[in-house]
Parts: C-alpha cells; sequence; structure tokens
C-alpha cells in the first residue's frame, strides 16, 4: 500500500486502541422493580465512526497477515460493545484464522459459548487464553463463570479464587467468589464474604453491592448511592447494571423468580453489553423462565 494508506491505517490503529482502552473487557424510595430509573444507554457516535473507518481499512487498505488480524479483532470489540455479538463472533473467528495466538479473541469466544450454554467449547476457549496466556486474570473469572453454569461448583470455586486472591481489594471478585462458593455451601460462603469484606475500600461502588448481600443495606441505599460519585455519563447506567443483576441472584435464591426475574429484564434493559452482569442476565431470565413454567406430566 501507499505510505498515505499505511500511514491512515497506523493513525487509525492508534486511535482505537485509546478508545477501548477506556471501556470496561456493567430508584430511592420504591422496593418496585418495575421501571428502570435511567434511560438506556446509546451507542457512543464516536463507536460507529471507528466501526465505518475500520470497515474502509479492512476492504480497501494493503495490510499484513497480523495488522488485518488484529483489526478485525477490534472491530469485533466495538460490535459487542454495541450488542451486535454474532457480527462480533464473526470478527473474532477471523481474527484467530489470521492469528491463532490472539489469547484476547478465545476469552470472548468463551463468554459467547457459556452464554449459548456450549459450555465444553467454552471451557476448551479459556482453556486456550490460559495456555496463551497464563497470567490472564480474567480468564479465570470467565471460565469461572462458566463452570458456574455448567454446575460445576468446585471447578468453579477454584478458578474464583483463583480471580479474587490476585486482587482481593476487588469487591466484585468477592461478590463472583460468594457466589461460586454458596452453591457448596451458604453459610461457609458468607462467612468468608464477612471476612472478605474487611479488605475491601468502604466507599468504592462495589463494596456497596456487599454490603447489600451481606444485609448491612437495603435496596433503597443502594439505589441512592448508585447516583454518587458518577465520573461519566454512562456510569449510573453501570452501576444499575450491576445491581439489578446481583439483586436479582439474592431473589433468585430465596426463591422469588417473579422478582429476580423483573431484575434480570431491568439489567438487559440499561444496554451496558460488554458488563459481565448484562451478558448473564438473559441466560439467567431464561433460567428463572424455566422455573417458573408450570410442570409437564
Amino acid at each position: 500500500m501507499n505510505q498515505k494508506m499505511r500511514t491512515t491505517a497506523i493513525a487509525v490503529m492508534a486511535g482505537i486502541s485509546i478508545l477501548l482502552t477506556g471501556c470496561v473487557s456493567t430508584q430511592a424510595g420504591s422496593n418496585q422493580p418495575d421501571a428502570i430509573k435511567v434511560a438506556p444507554v446509546s451507542p457512543d457516535y464516536k463507536l460507529e465512526i471507528t466501526l465505518a473507518k475500520l470497515n474502509e481499512i479492512l476492504s480497501s487498505v494493503e495490510l499484513t497477515q497480523e495488522q488485518r488480524a488484529r483489526f478485525h479483532y477490534d472491530r469485533g470489540v466495538i460490535y459487542d460493545r454495541v450488542g451486535l455479538r454474532i457480527l462480533s463472533r464473526i470478527d473474532f473467528h477471523q481474527a484467530l484464522k489470521l492469528q491463532p495466538n490472539l489469547a484476547d479473541a478465545y476469552n470472548f469466544l468463551g463468554i459467547y459459548y457459556t452464554q449459548e450454554n456450549e459450555f465444553e467449547s467454552a471451557y476448551e476457549a479459556f482453556d486456550a487464553v490460559l495456555e496463551l496466556s497464563p497470567d490472564y486474570d480474567y480468564a479465570y473469572l470467565n471460565r469461572g463463570i462458566s463452570l458456574y453454569y455448567g454446575e460445576r461448583s468446585e471447578l468453579a470455586v477454584s478458578d474464583m479464587d483463583m480471580f479474587y486472591n490476585r486482587d482481593p481489594s476487588d469487591g466484585y471478585r468477592v461478590l463472583w467468589l460468594f457466589l461460586a462458593e454458596r452453591e457448596i455451601d451458604e453459610q461457609a460462603a458468607t462467612v468468608r464474604m464477612v471476612e472478605n469484606r474487611a479488605k475491601l475500600n468502604p466507599d468504592a461502588w462495589s463494596s456497596t453491592l456487599v454490603d447489600y448481600y451481606l444485609g448491612k443495606k437495603d435496596k433503597e441505599a443502594v439505589f441512592a448511592l448508585a447516583k454518587e460519585g458518577l465520573k461519566h455519563p454512562n456510569e449510573y447506567a453501570e452501576r444499575l447494571c450491576e445491581a439489578y443483576f446481583y439483586m436479582a441472584k439474592i431473589a433468585q435464591q430465596r426463591g422469588d423468580n417473579a422478582e429476580a426475574a423483573n431484575y434480570f429484564r431491568l439489567a438487559l434493559a440499561t444496554n451496558i453489553y460488554d458488563f459481565v452482569e448484562h451478558r448473564y442476565a438473559r441466560l439467567e431470565l431464561a433460567r428463572v423462565a424455566a422455573a417458573m413454567a408450570p410442570a409437564v406430566n
């Protein structure tokens, strides 16, 4: 390709890198989860511009195999952020054909397999991630989640424990470790959560969610705190997505499937597609619906 086109491609690649680095790889006075309290997030126009540039480069610019793989991967990440999962999956597969050692692409595919209840394929994808990059932190979380939904509780706890121990100050790690351990022994899981809570920043948003699980904060307090200390326009919607999901898991555990279903729907309605809580809310909703369906003789 000529120098001008090469310079354009490199500039776009740098811009995409900055854009993707900034993303996350999720009603005071009301007890009724009957309406979302924030407008669903719309795609950032910058993402649409970046997609247009990527499409142009992939269709008209001469690239090395490694560059083409990276552009397919970057486009797949953006498709994922705006909820176009099929297009995203196609790009990740294409990236791996061009660059088979791209651990990030295997990680995304493992997530998609989990969402589709294709657990064996998910385990293989996450195993590939850890074989290529043993220190890939979030592969332990994502494989742990897949094992959790695949009802392999002890293996799920092992992965969640590995993920937690890499950063005990992260409240989300405390929550997922608890959810996994609860499947084996709820009382012991609660005791450990109390111990883990002591290592968290008391002012962090994720600590608020842990406190809700421990009964130290009620729903009204959680929703009120979700509005405090916001640093970017979508942060309130992200916090609601998380709150709805984890509240749904509590309702689900106590057998209130109707309330759980409402909260899972609200998590989905935020449109925070790339958050863990949004990714698995639809899977959870399908399971709740199955539990609520009348038994067939």
